[in-house]
């Protein structure tokens, strides 16, 4: 179901704070909780003696106390303390996930743990540099399939109709679409030459009138996107150009974590190559953005309802073939796993 040697995002590091955080990712309980000295950990969220869930007990100091016989586990999920042992049985193990913290986000490795490698964290570019600017970006729960969604992130058409009065703009509906595969994801870009700004973007623009924009959709396997908005004044933009000293950037990223097979929470911020430091811009575009993904969720939502329920196949059509060549290498990677 899952590509569990990956990283994925659990939280963001701001919702952790003195008390215990029960989490279910790829369908497993976890429990992520701070040590004293600002550490992060993940355990598995079920004390090994009767599986009570040990979010419903309590931390005490660097470690978690259950909350049905009093059993403590430390930060490497090892037994400290158990009723009647002054010894704890060595099967009093709960699971200790590798996490770490980057980007303001805690990222957790749900697979073998010696195979947890913090470099193959998806790299975010322009982190921390103070040309750029920072929307801090949010989270939501959808419920749906997280393959729906990196479906949906690699298919810019559907801008045009469920995003029209915000990312949608000319020649959104029919501009074909370039595939590009990789070892590490798929990308779809095009350029459309010569149109009107977005809505959405066009009151940040540095210029006016017409347009060349680039839409650039890559999405990481198992399930990080970067997205990549290009403006230019147009008859300026185009593949192998040189950006003209106006052009408007807006990187998004854009990470999914499967909750279970039915819901994913969908995690996100952006960089911005102007206004660093600048709140107002920063909140205008978190409002506009959550608008925007709201729209997402209402039809993938839908969608997952509808293909769950579905009484004759649905079918492909030509702007599905970088989702597919997605969904085909993520199910060869699960196999893989498998195998092993």
């Amino acid at each position: 179901m899952f590509v569990r040697n990956a990283w994925y995002v659990a939280a963001w590091e701001r919702e952790i704070g003195e008390g215990l955080v029960p989490l279910m990712l790829l369908g497993e309980p976890v429990v992520l909780f701070r040590q004293p000295d600002g550490a992060v950990v993940a355990l598995e969220d079920a004390c090994p003696h009767r599986k009570l869930p040990l979010s419903m007990g309590r931390r005490v100091g660097a470690e978690v106390e259950c909350g049905y016989h009093g059993m403590r586990f430390d930060g490497r999920g090892a037994c400290t303390w158990a009723p009647g042992s002054r010894v704890p049985p060595a099967s009093a193990q709960v699971r200790s996930y590798p996490l770490v913290a980057r980007y303001g986000m805690l990222w957790v490795w749900m697979g073998d743990p010696a195979a947890a490698d913090p470099t193959k964290i998806f790299e975010v570019a322009h982190w921390g540099d103070p040309a750029w600017g920072l929307n801090q970006g949010d989270s939501m729960e959808v419920a749906c399939h997280y393959l729906y969604i990196t479906d949906n992130l690699l298919d810019p058409s559907h801008v045009a109709w469920v995003h029209r009065g915000s990312f949608a703009g000319g020649a959104c509906e029919d501009t074909p679409l370039q595939v590009t595969p990789a070892a590490d994801g798929v990308t779809v870009w095009r350029w459309m030459q010569d149109v009107e700004p977005a809505p959405f973007y066009a009151p940040f623009l540095k210029f006016t009138g017409r347009c060349d924009r680039k839409q650039q959709y890559e999405v990481r396997f198992p399930s990080h996107a970067a997205i990549r908005a290009i403006f230019t004044p147009a008859g300026t933009g185009g593949e192998g150009r040189p950006l003209h000293p106006q052009a408007f950037i807006m990187d998004s990223y854009n990470l999914m974590t499967p909750i279970d097979e039915h819901r994913t929470r969908y995690f996100w911020f952006q960089m911005r190559n102007f206004a660093p430091g600048d709140e107002e811009v920063s909140r205008r575009f978190d409002a506009s953005v959550r608008a925007a993904f709201e729209e997402d969720r209402v039809i993938l939502e839908a969608v997952h309802r509808g293909i769950a329920r579905e009484r004759t196949p649905h079918l492909n059509l030509p702007i599905d073939a970088g989702p597919l060549r997605f969904r085909r290498r993520v199910a060869e990677m699960i196999e893989a796993e498998h195998a092993d």
